[in-house]
């Protein structure tokens, strides 16, 4: 029987992508190997405790929703996140992982949407970028760029435009939650006619800097 090492399972209302505001159920897994800067979660880096795949999936079905994600940490850190993805879309749910984008996700499932981040110059970790994945994202899939300064969100227009990203999928900008005002973003993206979307981490504004909300 397949075992991940879980931080936490818990529900709320999804705070970013397209699904923002929707009730989701989120399983968190333990580890990564970025240490970005700006990185909230860091509580799940070390730690949790081994669970079987079956026993992860039964504790989602006991909440009322249609979406889950799979958080980490990273969860593609662990082989047996991409039987759990699949595992999760065979019982119909809307399924979403959220990746550093530094780990290869060439074999998840095509059903999940993929929100894959391109590590900005400030996050420290922009290093770690595996271009190759962005060969394997699909329409339904999304590039989050969480963006600290204007030196980063130039970076990322670069990136942008050298890649084709909005040709590929969504895009999304973040402003870093303690470094750069969202509305100072805001009037950046409106000034270059970005075809991206802005986004907040709205459970922060609703419950503050709680781990598992």
């Amino acid at each position: 029987m397949e075992r991940l090492r879980l931080t936490e399972i818990f529900y709320s209302l999804q705070g970013e992508t397209r699904t923002v505001g929707l009730a989701t159920v989120f399983v968190r897994l333990t580890g990564c190997p970025l240490r970005c800067q700006y990185c909230d979660t860091a509580y799940a880096f070390h730690g949790g405790e081994w669970v079987e795949l079956e026993a992860i999936v039964a504790e989602v079905q006991r909440y009322p929703t249609h979406y889950v994600t799979v958080t980490g940490g990273e969860p593609l850190a662990q082989k047996a996140c991409l039987p759990l993805l699949s595992r999760l879309c065979d019982l119909g749910y809307e399924v979403s992982l959220e990746t550093s984008g530094a780990l290869d996700i060439a074999e998840v499932d095509v059903r999940v949407i993929k929100v894959v981040d391109i590590k900005t110059p400030g996050s420290k970790e922009d290093a770690k970028n595996k271009w190759e994945n962005l060969a394997h994202l699909l329409p339904h899939d999304q590039i989050k760029f969480v963006i600290c300064d204007q030196t980063d969100y130039e970076w990322s227009k670069s990136i942008l435009s050298r890649y084709h990203l909005t040709e590929r999928c969504q895009v999304l900008f973040s402003p870093s939650f303690h470094q750069l005002k969202a509305n100072e973003l805001a009037d950046w993206i409106l000034r270059d006619q970005l075809s991206v979307r802005l986004q907040i981490q709205l459970h922060k504004y609703l419950w503050g800097e709680v781990p598992g909300r």
